[in-house]
């Protein structure tokens, strides 16, 4: 559906250059949910700007629905555009007008009649929840609600596309989560491709199926969202993933671990999909010459599924937490061992 090949963008002020994307390759696939995450700096709102020509590349090629957007006419470009919708942070709506009068200005722009307009707004509006609420001016609205109105309006040519820039980055955790279960129900009931941006990895993990982690203009991990959020590789991604997956070992445990002075190791345990259901810590705790304390947890809902993480002491002699380990890799869980440096009370983790 969305294909970038080699692009790069450089932006240039008096004697100073920006690279905003280098060498980024990334393929969207019809009917997904498909998140970019980074920190600011990293390249995002270029990346997405370019899927509706917005911003041009200085090198590699964009292709949307299969064209060329560099091949493109002026008027294939705007009939183009009619199918791609876009959803911005800061909701983009004209305050002193009427919710109706919002949504209605796309419509208008094609030459609509008056009656499919009418109609149009009223289908948008009960969709997103709001069909109460379009006479009422959007400076009257809360956030949510003006994004919901923003989102109406993306939906009211009937896009393929949906783009959306930052969507949840100005509204309060519980709105949030209310917006991005209407994007999900966008995307199902509507099969609308989304392509969003974000800096928050909780966005990526409540709805996307994939997800590209950016940095520096550059596209550092890509994946699945539980492979990546499973077995994080970049440095930024692992970052990402620890604000919203807790899988360090609390500080306060280190003097506890030290003034025990008994042989022991510290694992992490993650549980993805069928393996969450798996009794692995529950027959670990039944085996002869193995104490198992358990020092952190957490669980997630992550694509329709769960993902558990565990910090566990293993305590006992060496041969019973080899075999103990050897169990765990046997079990599908995904282990890391970890390693206490005492002198800067930090941890490390290793295969």
């Amino acid at each position: 559906m969305i294909q970038l090949e080699h692009v790069s963008r450089t932006f240039r002020e008096k004697n100073m250059e920006v690279r905003a994307l280098q060498d980024v390759s990334l393929h969207v696939r019809e009917g997904e949910i498909f998140g970019i995450v980074g920190f600011s700096g990293a390249g995002k709102s270029t990346l997405i700007r370019l899927v509706n020509r917005l911003e041009t590349p200085d090198g590699g090629t964009v292709r949307v629905k299969g064209q060329d957007l560099a091949a493109l006419t002026g008027r294939e470009l705007t009939n183009l555009r009619r199918k791609i919708g876009m959803v911005f942070q800061q909701f983009n709506l004209l305050e002193g007008k009427t919710v109706f009068h919002n949504i209605a200005i796309p419509l208008r722009m094609e030459g609509r009649s008056r009656e499919e307009i009418e109609r149009r707004v009223s289908e948008v509006l009960d969709f997103v929840e709001l069909g109460e609420k379009k006479d009422a001016y959007v400076s009257q609205l809360s956030g949510g609600q003006k994004q919901r109105v923003g989102i109406a309006r993306a939906l009211a040519t009937a896009p393929e596309i949906l783009l959306c820039d930052e969507a949840t980055s100005a509204l309060d955790p519980q709105t949030t989560e209310s917006i991005l279960k209407l994007l999900k129900r966008v995307n199902r009931e509507m099969g609308i491709t989304i392509m969003l941006i974000t800096h928050q990895m909780q966005v990526i993990q409540l709805i996307c199926d994939r997800v590209a982690v950016m940095e520096d203009g550059k596209i550092v991990e890509e994946g699945n969202v539980l492979d990546v959020f499973g077995r994080p590789q970049a440095e930024v991604t692992k970052r990402f993933v620890r604000t919203v997956i807790n899988d360090q070992v609390p500080e306060t445990f280190y003097d506890t671990i030290r003034s025990e002075n008994r042989h022991y190791r510290l694992e992490q345990l993650k549980f993805i999909g069928d393996t969450v259901n798996e009794p692995v810590i529950a027959n670990l705790c039944r085996r002869e010459g193995l104490d198992v304390n358990i020092v952190g947890a957490n669980i997630s809902p992550m694509q329709g599924s769960m993902m558990s993480v565990f910090i566990l002491q293993l305590i006992g002699e060496t041969d019973a937490i080899n075999e103990a380990e050897a169990y765990i890799d046997q079990s599908g869980a995904i282990r890391k061992r970890l390693t206490i440096d005492w002198e800067n009370r930090t941890v490390t983790e290793s295969a």
